[in-house]
């Protein structure tokens, strides 16, 4: 089921960081070896099946690792120029992809009407987090799954402070509105998810931990009852 057109008509995108998506274009793609972004990304999908909703999708790279139980991915990607990319990435992908643009706190698509949610270094950047949750809780069916990883607050105290004065100054302007201290977890289960199976991850693995390093990697479902909200 086509939401709406891949090409799309939207003649302005609220979200449009073209300096940040050539660079990101590129540096996710070196990530993938690098970084070993690949073998996260294969955790993080394992398994997945059903209709699937994937919230700031980038430039695809999650597109070749969903499984062959995935029935459809319908992909939000407002930027355009990633949104480009993701498009030429779901051309190649062995699932159907459907990239439509939109932005998080306001999903193009009807309520109830997926069994999984995909959350994949997203949450950092959304405008309202909040918001956002709200509508991937609206759009899950009861007892929908959310698989997240996303990159968030951590290490000692020095660590901590340089996050938080990143986030105020310089960080957000120069990283597509990204912020460094944010808690996703935690933002899940305020938002009524019910947290399940979850790891921290460090990226890179070795080396020395960067702001942006202390990541989480895991599972959450919607309550398995009728939205009330």
């Amino acid at each position: 089921m086509r939401l709406l057109s891949g090409s799309d008509n939207v003649t302005r995108s609220p979200v449009h960081h073209p300096l940040f998506a050539r660079f990101y274009a590129q540096y996710s793609v070196r990530a993938e070896t690098r970084l070993g972004m690949a073998g996260i990304r294969e955790q993080l999908l394992a398994g997945v099946s059903g209709r699937v909703i994937e919230i700031g999708a980038g430039n695809g790279l999650n597109f070749a690792h969903y499984p062959g139980t995935v029935a459809e991915v319908v992909a939000i990607e407002p930027e355009p120029l990633l949104r480009k990319l993701a498009l030429e990435s779901a051309l190649r992908a062995q699932v159907p992809v459907d990239v439509v643009p939109g932005a998080a706190e306001a999903l193009p698509v009807k309520s109830e009407a997926f069994d999984a949610a995909v959350l994949s270094l997203v949450l950092c950047s959304v405008r309202d987090v909040r918001r956002a949750l709200s509508e991937v809780r609206r759009v899950l069916k009861p007892g929908g799954q959310v698989r997240f990883f996303e990159h968030g607050r951590g290490g000692g105290p020095t660590m901590r402070l340089t996050q938080r004065t990143l986030d105020r100054t310089l960080w957000p302007a120069l990283t597509g509105g990204c912020h460094l201290a944010r808690q996703p977890v935690a933002a899940l289960r305020d938002a009524g998810f019910t947290l399940g199976p979850q790891r921290q991850v460090l990226v890179p693995e070795k080396g020395p931990a960067l702001p942006s390093s202390y990541c989480a990697l895991g599972v959450a479902w919607r309550p398995d009852e009728p939205d009330a909200r």
